[in-house]
């Protein structure tokens, strides 16, 4: 059972308590599934500074294949981050090396040998997925809180399993925007609420999970904790409903500490 995470990274600045963790979508899926006790790799880019070592050395501690990452010239993704009442406030974000970032031929080799490969929207992997689910292999998108952004518009036909979150809750309006969705090629279009849980959709029914309680400490890496725990159940074989539950579960993990991981 092995997980393939590509595409961005980036060191989140924390400026008001001077701190930087290292962090980025598919990097977070890929420790969190590890956490969980599956394998996993890491492909994407990293500058050549003092930012670009520490990633990679923070992503290799964790157990998490990082064979696959290049180091380019530059410097390092950066997202400067405040932190309100435990949530997390977003910054500037400089995309760094990350702009120049292809995959060789020997990286897509790489990718297709893993039974999933998941990115996200900050990526620029939404070209490369029909080629890899064309191989056979189950490919996860996660659209953060944008769904119709161009690059998740390309991605959805081309994935098995797609995220985004959602602040208003379950309504009308969003099962409606998970029907589109699932109707342009996904088999699962999957919505995290925060407080109020998560939703599925599979073209025939709509399935709901509530939260785990925990203590939030920072809200920082815990939708991506829900999609590696939600993924391992997958890859085991599970029911959805039970997929959020170890979705839901991981994420209350993540969400009792400062910083993604």
């Amino acid at each position: 059972m092995k997980l393939a995470a590509v595409g961005d990274n980036c060191m989140d600045v924390y400026d008001g308590i001077g701190e930087a963790y290292p962090g980025g979508n598919p990097v977070n899926v890929a420790v969190y599934f590890v956490r969980l006790g599956g394998n996993a790799s890491y492909t994407g880019a990293v500058g050549t500074d003092r930012y670009g070592k520490l990633m990679a050395e923070a992503i290799t501690k964790k157990g998490v294949d990082t064979s696959h990452i290049h180091f380019l010239e530059g410097n390092t993704a950066i997202t400067h981050v405040e932190l309100k009442d435990g949530e997390r406030v977003f910054g500037d974000y400089d995309e760094g090396v990350l702009s120049d970032f292809r995959l060789s031929k020997e990286d897509m080799n790489f990718l297709c040998s893993h039974d999933l490969v998941v990115s996200g929207l900050w990526g620029n992997m939404e070209h490369n997925l029909e080629a890899i689910r064309n191989r056979g292999v189950k490919v996860a998108f996660d659209s953060a809180t944008r769904p119709d952004d161009p690059a998740s518009v390309t991605a959805i036909p081309h994935v098995n399993y797609l995220f985004f979150a959602s602040d208003d809750g379950e309504t009308e309006e969003l099962r409606e925007k998970m029907k589109e969705i699932h109707e342009k090629g996904p088999e699962l279009v999957i919505v995290t609420l925060g407080e109020q849980g998560s939703i599925a959709y599979n073209g025939e029914e709509f399935l709901r999970f509530g939260i785990i309680p925990c203590k939030v400490e920072d809200t920082m890496g815990a939708g991506d904790s829900y999609i590696a725990g939600f993924l391992k159940g997958i890859l085991e074989g599970k029911e959805i409903t039970e997929c959020m539950r170890m979705g839901a579960t991981n994420s209350s993990i993540t969400l009792e500490y400062r910083g993604a991981w």
